[in-house]
């Protein structure tokens, strides 16, 4: 599991890309701020996830 933050009292982003870099296919990268002491036991890299389940987070971020 990620963690909620590393440093108390300022504003973070989460940051992931996705794809198969510039000499094989488009990549794709995103920054998410989430709110504080927010909690998803399957939020997690990308990469280790379903796509079912990426759909699915995908909706809740």
């Amino acid at each position: 599991m990620l963690k909620s933050c590393y440093k108390k009292g300022i504003i973070e982003a989460c940051c992931d890309e996705a794809g198969r870099g510039c000499l094989a296919g488009p990549v794709f990268a995103a920054a998410v701020i989430l709110p504080e002491n927010y909690s998803n036991e399957t939020l997690n890299d990308s990469k280790q996830l379903s796509e079912k389940k990426r759909y699915i987070l995908r909706e809740q971020i």
